[in-house]
């Protein structure tokens, strides 16, 4: 089993960044890729960007040109630096990792909310 533990989320103003990051422990060795999801109260959740263990990363249209993922293998920590935040940002965003088996492990979420 994989344990992921998120933090870094706030309140942050139109135009601001922010950087999360996610702590994999467990059976990381299982691991194909990470990512990070968000969901907004009453919508479904989405996946904002993801990395496969060969370096291929994926991102949302919605955030694409703003929003960067990476990784410290080493240290097993996920990373999302968020800038140009905007008011459609704000969500509990989820730090997601995907397993060689097809299974996927969230973590509790942090929330993110872009106001002025």
């Amino acid at each position: 089993q994989v344990r992921l533990m998120e933090s870094g989320g706030g309140q942050v103003q139109p135009g601001g960044s922010l950087r999360l990051s996610c702590a994999a422990s467990g059976s990381t060795v299982s691991i194909a890729a990470v990512g990070w999801d968000r969901q907004t109260s009453g919508k479904q959740r989405e996946v904002v960007a993801t990395r496969s263990n060969d370096g291929t990363v994926v991102y949302a249209d919605s955030v694409k040109g703003r929003f960067t993922i990476s990784m410290d293998s080493a240290q097993k920590v996920v990373y999302l630096e968020m800038n140009n935040l905007k008011p459609e940002d704000t969500a509990v965003y989820y730090c997601a990792a995907y397993t060689h088996s097809k299974n996927k492990y969230w973590g509790q979420g942090t929330q993110v909310t872009v106001s002025s």
